[in-house]
């Protein structure tokens, strides 16, 4: 019996996965926190030192979810034109360590976070 609800969940997982991109300031190490999701990072994509407005657009073609830091990007950015979901995680700083216990919000958010806005996660 364990086998089939192992199995089930690991099928429920598959079928929500989503693509997720972090952005360059995020550990890349953050990607292993997340194992059911397709996730890439600025860099592994190409796009280190591009402009905010670009990323969004570029993004927007690739992935479901951006996650950042970056605090101001819902200020200076108008997502609600974009198909695209913002994760902004609000930690004490980007070290992996303090990233890391916003994981489980992370995870219960990010297949549902509505696109063409900026959800914030935090403890």
């Amino acid at each position: 019996m364990h086998f089939w609800k192992l199995l089930k969940r690991r099928l429920l997982s598959w079928l929500r996965s989503v693509k997720i991109l972090l952005d360059e300031c995020i550990d890349r190490k953050l990607a292993k926190q997340l194992p059911e999701h397709e996730v890439k990072t600025v860099p592994q994509m190409g796009w280190a030192g591009i402009n905010d407005g670009e990323l969004l657009r570029l993004a927007e073609g690739e992935f479901e979810v951006l996650i950042t830091v970056d605090q101001n990007l819902p200020f200076q950015q108008n997502l609600a034109v974009l198909d695209l979901a913002v994760l902004v995680l609000q930690a004490p700083s980007n070290r992996l360590a303090d990233l890391q216990v916003l994981v489980p919000k992370i995870l219960a958010i990010v297949d549902v976070a509505p696109r063409g806005t900026a959800t914030v996660v935090s403890e």
